[in-house]
């Protein structure tokens, strides 16, 4: 039998719901109130949701039980879902960074292949995503949840050429500029020496 982490997270836990959605929970942890009493023990859980077509959300809950404090956190990622403009359907069009308190985090966009490489939180985000090839780097905070809001963050501050291009009023190709094999150089000529 696997044990869990020592720091109360748990990540295995993935549910597919009917209407496409996966849920993947990215840590769950036991928290304490003290009460006249003693303890009031209660668990708050973080998941991520997306639909693997682009569209992702986050969410934390926290209740008596662990079972309705994921149902919690996943009614909240549903709720705050955002959709995410991809390159061919796998990877970002553009490098980003993106902060949220003590955490930030870097993301690149990534060759066909490559695959998803990111550590813990952040590899949830682009699998709920639906984002195959990408390359991700976390700075500073490694708490989970500031890892994931950096990295929606990053993810909002992402943009399509096409959305750019409108923004400016502008078409695609004008951003790019010309392409330098469509015309020949004209040769230069050799100064003559003399």
């Amino acid at each position: 039998m696997a044990r869990e982490p020592r720091d109360g997270r748990r990540r295995d836990r993935d549910g597919d719901s009917e209407d496409g959605i996966i849920d993947k929970l990215v840590t769950i942890n036991r928290v304490a109130k003290v009460v006249k009493g003693g303890r009031r023990f209660a668990f708050a859980a973080l998941v991520v949701v997306g639909d693997q077509k682009g569209r992702v959300g986050y969410g934390a809950g926290k209740a008596r039980e662990v079972p309705e404090a994921i149902r919690k956190a996943t009614e909240r990622a549903k709720r705050g879902m955002i959709r995410v403009p991809m390159k061919e359907g796998r990877t970002l069009h553009h490098d980003v960074e993106g902060h949220f308190g003590a955490g930030s985090v870097i993301l690149r966009s990534a060759t066909q292949g490559t695959g998803i490489i990111a550590g813990g939180p952040l590899r949830a985000v682009f699998e709920a995503l639906g984002m195959g090839d990408v390359v991700a780097k976390s700075l500073g905070s490694r708490n989970s949840h500031n890892m994931v809001k950096a990295t929606f963050a990053a993810l909002q501050r992402s943009a399509s050429p096409r959305s750019v291009a409108n923004r400016r009023g502008k078409k695609v190709a004008d951003l790019f500029g010309p392409r330098r094999d469509a015309t020949p150089a004209p040769e230069a000529e050799a100064p003559a020496n003399g």
